[in-house]
Parts: structure tokens; sequence; C-alpha cells
């Protein structure tokens, strides 16, 4: 099922097809999604489409650079990353999704990005 999802300022809309159920939608407690707290699902690569705003997403990544954080540069709201754990899926902001709010899911279980396997040194 398709979906629509758009930054709070309208300017980024963007048209996905989930993976997962908002439902499953899980939180992640690495140095930078615990602070942003926003519940995500997976969307594969090739079923997000940048609608319109292009222009207007702005990139945060940092570390190892694999996961690519994107967010409106009008409001500041995330819309979507390219995960580190799984490069070959988006993780999606699902209180983006038109219709959805994440309380209706809450609580989320949490994916345990402190202890991320490409962190670790063998």
């Amino acid at each position: 099922m398709s979906h629509k999802l758009t930054c709070h300022c309208g300017s980024v809309e963007l048209r996905v097809t989930l993976v997962q159920d908002p439902s499953e939608a899980m939180l992640c407690d690495c140095s930078f999604c615990r602070r942003r707290a926003v519940p995500n699902v997976d969307v594969k690569l090739d079923d997000l489409t940048i609608v319109s705003g292009h222009e207007c997403l702005t990139l945060y990544t940092w570390g190892t650079g694999t996961a690519k954080h994107y967010f409106c540069r009008n409001c500041g709201i995330y819309t979507h990353h390219q995960r580190r754990s799984r490069p070959d899926v988006y993780g999606v902001n699902i209180g983006a999704l038109e219709g959805v709010n994440p309380r209706d899911f809450a609580p989320f279980d949490w994916v345990d990005g402190v202890n991320h396997p490409s962190d670790k040194k063998t």
C-alpha cells in the first residue's frame, strides 16, 4: 500500500510503500536517534519516491557515513534515512505519514544502536 509522507511545512512530499505496518515501528538508541526519538518503519530503496521538494531536503551523516538522514531544511522535520544496519532500506518517520498518529501504536520496541556490529573492533 502506498502512503503520502510530508514534512511539517509541506515543502517535501514523498510517496512510499511500506515493508512493515506502522504498528511495527521501532526506535533506535544510537547517539543520534535517541535524541531524535522518532519511530520509523522500513521502505525498500526503490519504493521511496520524492514527489516534490528534493531541493528542500538536507542530508546529515557522520561516523562511517553509511547512515544518511534527510530533513526538510525549512521546518526541520526528519522524513527518512538510509539505515546503517541495513543500507538496502530506508527508515521513514511514521509521524510524517498522512493519516498516521504514532501515539496509536505506542509503546515502541527499541533497536540497540549503541552496540552496532560495525562499531566493534575485531
